[in-house]
Order: structure tokens, then sequence, then C-alpha cells
């Protein structure tokens, strides 16, 4: 999609055009492959004009899952290969990784044209090709064709959505990670409204756009996860609620949640789930987060990817997305089928400067408990109390619990906790940045060609690369300027 052209104002400033399609702005890395990532070439027909790479875990077994992953706009297969955290569930769950990518022969910055429709139909264009791209890889890895899963994000996230509508014989589940609706927009003037606004259409309205792209196709139909920060004003917040307006069309299900789950990282996680009591449709919202990719740095069980430009530190959604798809053999999400329920009543106790005590209630038929501090595992008691220890002094932490049955499955987590350590004190957060940079990590956002502070409302002056500015964070979401200051 494109941002409104920004005007010349002032003496000699042009401000840049962002011509981008849902787009995330980044200094493209090369093209080459880099560490595992792998060219493959040949893969069949390519109308769409792309590249495949691929990733392959050591001791990849015979009729594996396989998972395309798209990136965002002015981002390499190498962007997403090295930040996104899909490699290390590879490792982990085994199954390969197919890297589309586009380049800027296709669109000036480098996105998925997931608004033309000689790129988004069955049998055309882009999506043509990476369905020729999941035939290669089945081909060179005898992969399980019933397990084939497809994830992207921003312009990615729409071809996406595109993909699963076009294809859902080909695709048993997608993820859109800060995208948009199927079929949402047709022309690179239609985009600009997606981006930024509500197309105002009923769930059967957005339904009837993907069951348009295959018509007398009757199901079964992909799972789909939704992926959306709160801030993020690149990709309005409006799009993920479309997305799952129209999935759950799709579905025959009601947009009424089925449950409401609080996760890491400020996120909600409301399911929607299928006859059989299955999530079909799930959507994770990430109270504060930006346009981008959520990302969790660390060793964790839960964490993953790096924390990059588009690739946002909050938690692990590679990781969420591959429970959802069942590739983990868990099931299909959290709290699914026969695993035990949350745990109820969790509260912290009195804190010192390097502990915090913990307690909740019982839940029957468990063995153990996993409890987690920020989406990280820091004990596995037998009981119903845990002493999380060695912490900083003054420092805020949360915590969830879920309950382990005696075969080593996890059930729900419960809702979480926060508490601080005494002592000592949080310095304040200071990022330095251009003003684009500052809107699409969600600290400010637009308003006639130019960024205001989120919160304060301040004028940074206008919405381009070339200014920049320091933002000190003074509260959830809040953001002021403190050039010269931090």
């Amino acid at each position: 999609m494109r941002p409104p052209l920004l005007r010349r104002l002032g003496r000699l400033l042009v401000s840049a055009l962002l011509a981008a399609t849902a787009c995330t702005f980044a200094l493209p890395s090369p093209a080459s492959a880099a560490g595992g990532l792998t060219q493959v070439t040949g893969f069949g027909s390519n109308p769409g004009n792309l590249a495949m790479y691929t990733y392959v875990p050591d001791g990849l077994p015979p009729n594996a899952p396989v998972v395309v992953a798209l990136h965002g706009c002015a981002q390499s297969a190498n962007d997403y290969y090295a930040n996104s955290g899909w490699t290390t569930m590879a490792d982990r769950y085994k199954f390969a990784v197919v890297f589309p990518q586009t380049s800027a022969a296709n669109n000036s910055l480098s996105c998925f044209t997931w608004f033309d429709p000689a790129d988004t139909g069955r049998g055309k264009g882009e999506v043509a090709s990476v369905v020729s791209m999941v035939d290669k890889a089945a081909q060179l890895y005898g992969s399980d064709r019933a397990r084939v899963y497809v994830t992207g994000l921003s312009a990615g996230g729409g071809m996406t959505a595109n993909l699963l509508a076009a294809y859902p014989d080909v695709f048993a589940g997608g993820a859109v990670d800060s995208g948009l609706p199927a079929q949402c927009a047709t022309s690179q003037t239609g985009a600009s409204g997606c981006q930024y606004g509500s197309l105002n259409l009923t769930p059967a309205q957005w339904g009837d756009k993907v069951r348009a792209q295959n018509p007398g196709y009757a199901g079964p139909w992909p799972r789909v996860a939704i992926w959306q920060g709160t801030s993020d004003y690149t990709v309005y917040p409006v799009n993920a609620t479309e997305l799952r307006d129209q999935w759950t069309n799709v579905w025959g299900l009601s947009q009424t949640p089925s449950s409401t789950t609080t996760l890491p990282g400020s996120t909600t996680l409301t399911s929607y789930d299928d006859a059989g009591g299955e999530p079909a449709v799930q959507l994770y919202q990430i109270s504060g987060m930006g346009h981008g990719l959520a990302v969790d740095p660390g060793t964790g069980e839960e964490q993953c990817g790096k924390s990059a430009a588009y690739f946002l530190d909050t938690i692990c959604s590679s990781y969420y997305t591959a429970h959802f798809w069942g590739l983990d053999g868990a099931g299909t999400g959290p709290g699914d089928g026969d695993a035990l329920p949350a745990p109820a009543g969790l509260k912290a106790g009195t804190p010192t400067a390097t502990s915090v005590p913990l307690s909740w209630s019982a839940v029957a038929g468990a063995a153990s408990y996993h409890v987690y501090r920020g989406g990280t595992r820091v004990g596995t008691p037998s009981g119903t109390s845990f002493t999380d220890s060695a912490l900083t002094a003054g420092t805020s932490y949360t915590w969830t619990v879920a309950a382990v049955d005696n075969t080593g499955k996890e059930g729900a987590r419960s809702a979480p906790v926060t508490a601080s350590t005494t002592g000592g004190g949080t310095p304040a957060t200071c990022v330095t940045a251009n003003n684009y940079a500052h809107v699409a990590a969600g600290r400010a956002h637009v308003s006639g060609g130019y960024a205001y502070t989120n919160g304060g409302n301040q004028n940074m002056g206008l919405y381009n690369v070339f200014v920049t500015h320091t933002l000190r964070q003074t509260g959830p979401g809040s953001w002021e300027l403190a050039d010269g200051a931090c």
C-alpha cells in the first residue's frame, strides 16, 4: 500500500515517497544465501518472478511439514530467515521452511503485490510461483502435503491471506502478521483504503471475497492465526478485526470468541472454535506494539527471533503460531483439547529486592506446574507455590502458571500477575530514530504529513526518514520529545 504522498513543505526539503504497499521500510539485506539458507533454482512455473530459498534442519524426517514464510517490504528472504524465529521452530519440531523472495523488479520496494489481481488469483503471478515452491519442496524433502502452512509480515501478510483464499486445498493453515484481509484491494489506489481504514463490510461480504477465489470449493478450510499490534499506524488494527470477520465467516462461525486468554508480551488471544471444539481462527492482539513481526529473543522454550527493524521484542509469534498449527504435536492452541485447565488465584506475595513469592490454587490431575516469567519458564514446582529469585531490584515482572499432567502435557496458562521488587529504580526508556521508524514502531502517529508523539501529541516535524528525534517513554504507549535529554 502507499502511505500518503508527503507534501513539499519548507525550503528545499523534499519528502521521500514511501511507495510501498503494506510495506515495512528497512535497508534490504543482500539477496544471497547466508548460513543455512539455500537458494533453490528451477522450481517450476514462476509467473510471479520470485526467488526460492529454503532452510532444512538436520535430521528432517520423511513426511515432515512445510512452512512458507513471506518477508515484508524492503526486506529479503535472508532478513526473515535471520530474525523471524522460524528456523528455531524448524530445528525444534523438524519441518522445512520455504522463504520466497520478491525484488525491486516486481515492486519498487520489494513488496509482494498483494493488491494486484494478476498476482493474487489462483494460477496467476506470485501466488502461483509460491505454490510451485511448495511442490518443489515436497519433491526435494518428501514433505507431507497435508501439512503445508504459510505465514507473512505486512505485505507478506496480505499475500498470505490471498494464498489461503486462492489455495485452501494446498494450505492447512496460515498466519497473517500485521497484514490485511484476502482481496481487500484489487488496485494500488485501493490499497491505502485497506491500510488506513475500514471498508465497512459485513463478515459475510468479507467471506464472499474468499469464496469467490475458488468457486465451488466447500472445504476443509485452513486454520488462521491473526497477529496485530494495537499501536500499528502503518497497517491499522481494524485490519485484524476484518481478518477475524472474514475467516470466521468462511468457517461458518460466530464472531463471538469461544475463549479469551492472556499471554506474555501484553498479548490477548481470542479463539473461535470449530464444531469439534478446536480453534479454527485465533486473534492475537499485542497492546502497544507498532508495525512488525512479534519476536522474543532468548533461549527460553517460548522465545525466538532477533530484535531488528520491524522485528519487535514482545512475544514469540512463531512459537505460538507453530503451536496453533500443531507442529509441536501438542494440539492446536493453548488450553485446547483435554489439556488441564488454567490454575486460578495466582498471586504475588511480599517481594524483596531480589525475589517474589508466588502461589495459586491446585488443579485436579496436575503432576506439576510450569511457572513463566515474561514468557520464559523459570520453575517447575510440584506444589502450588514458588519463589522467583535472582531478580533485579526496583523492577516490574509478570508471571503466569500452567498445570502439567503426568504425561508432561501442559494445560492452559493462568491469568497473569505483576509485581515489582523493592529498591532500585527503573530508568526511562529513550529511543533515537527517524520519524518514519518512530511511527512504524508505535511511538508516534501521522496527521497531515507530520509525525506526532503518541500520548503527548508533540509535533515532531515531517513524516519521513530524514528527520530524527529522541523520544522518551512517559507511560504505557506514551512518549515525549527528549532530544539531548537522554
